[in-house]
Formats: C-alpha cells, structure tokens, sequence
C-alpha cells in the first residue's frame, strides 16, 4: 500500500495518487505532441515533424536489431510506446519537485508491475495470433516435453523480473541522490543528475529490449 502522503484525492472508493496523476499529465503531453508533430505532414518536415521521423526511424533500426525488420515494424506501435513512456517517466524524475510536488510513475512498483503484466499478456496474445493457439502451446514443450516446466516457470519469472528491475533501478538511484545531496549538497549531485541522463535511457532500452526479445520468441520467424 502506497504511502498515505502520497494521495491526492479520492473518487468514492478510489484513491488517485501523486503517481496516477503523474502518469496522466506524461499521457496528456505526449498525446499533444504526438498530435502536433502529425496535425500536417508535409514533404519538407518541419522542425518537429523531423524529430519525430528521426526518432520513428532510430527507434526502427533499434527493434529491427532484436526483432527482425519486419516485427520490428509491425509491432512498433506496441514497442515505441513502451519505450517512450518510460523514458519520459524516468526524466521526470530529474524535474524540480521529483518525489515532493509529484511522484515519478516508474519510481512506483505498481505502475512498473502493471507495465510488466501487459508485456506479458501481449507476448502470449502476439504468440496465439501469429502460431495458432495449438502451435503456439508447441513451443512450451519444444525442444522435447521435459522443457515445459521449465518453460513455464521463465514464463511466470518474465514479468516479475521486468517490474522489479525497473523499480529498484529508478527507487534506488532516486535514493541514492536524496541521500548523497544531504551528505554532498554543492558538487555530488549535479554529477548523479547528470548520469541519471544516461541511467533513465538505458533502463528504457533494457526494458524494450527483453520485451522485443520475448515478443520475438512468441511469434518465431518470418514465414
């Protein structure tokens, strides 16, 4: 149970936290963007039409690596989504009032543990529609029958590992700031702020990159 200073206010029995919150202003503003950045495609982009493309197109390359081109671009949606979330959720925790004003969303083992339970469901979904519920359940026993329990306990491990290594990395690092800034107040802090640049896109790319791995794995190869 989250902290009760963490509660903003509540909706008859629902309690909507600083976290919940959080998230809905990262979805408003990348929804606006997203809208302003595609309002008017032209053939000579404009500046942000460009920066969408270059990211579109990095991002691409990026999932083509461990997917293949062809996954890549068609579950892109899925995966771009993802990765923009959570690095726009990780920054956020760089902002002035990070953990005060407002709560870092992937700070939070709910919002890490609910991220982790839709890669999970959507790696099985992708994996039925593509092989067939029956060719699908195959690759449990695959390479020989022994291996499905196996299989099934890294089925069940997938998801706890995605959420609990996206949580503690963020809850620790945002730890360890607060603690050195009381210790070290003038020079430690500004060096983790600026390695948490670098931290909060590496946790996104990790993150996407098992789910891409085991999107990959679910659905096999190309016919």
């Amino acid at each position: 149970m989250e902290h009760t200073s963490n509660i903003l206010f509540s909706i008859g029995p629902l309690e909507v936290t600083k976290t919940v919150v959080t998230m809905w202003v990262i979805i408003v503003v990348l929804g606006f963007v997203s809208w302003l950045a595609t309002r008017r495609l032209k053939e000579v982009p404009g500046p942000i039409q460009s920066a969408a493309e270059m990211a579109v197109t990095k991002l691409q390359d990026y999932f083509a690596g461990n997917m293949g081109r062809d996954n890549a671009r068609r579950y892109f949606p899925v995966m771009a989504t993802y990765f923009i979330f959570i690095v726009v959720s990780n920054y956020s925790g760089l902002l002035p009032g990070a953990g005060h004003g407002f709560a870092v969303p992937t700070a939070n083992l709910s919002t890490t543990a609910g991220l982790a339970v839709i890669a999970f469901f959507t790696t099985h979904i992708v994996g039925v529609k593509r092989r067939g519920f029956l060719g699908y359940l195959k690759t449990f026993i695959s390479p020989f029958i022994l291996m499905l329990p196996l299989n099934l306990i890294e089925q069940v491990v997938r998801p706890f590992s995605l959420a609990l290594r996206l949580y503690g990395n963020l809850y620790g690092e945002e730890m360890v700031t607060e603690q050195l800034s009381g210790i070290f107040p003038l020079v430690l802090p500004l060096v983790m702020q600026v390695m948490s640049l670098l931290f909060c896109l590496i946790q996104a790319v990790v993150f996407t990159m098992l789910l891409s791995i085991y999107i990959e794995e679910a659905v096999g190869e190309e016919e």
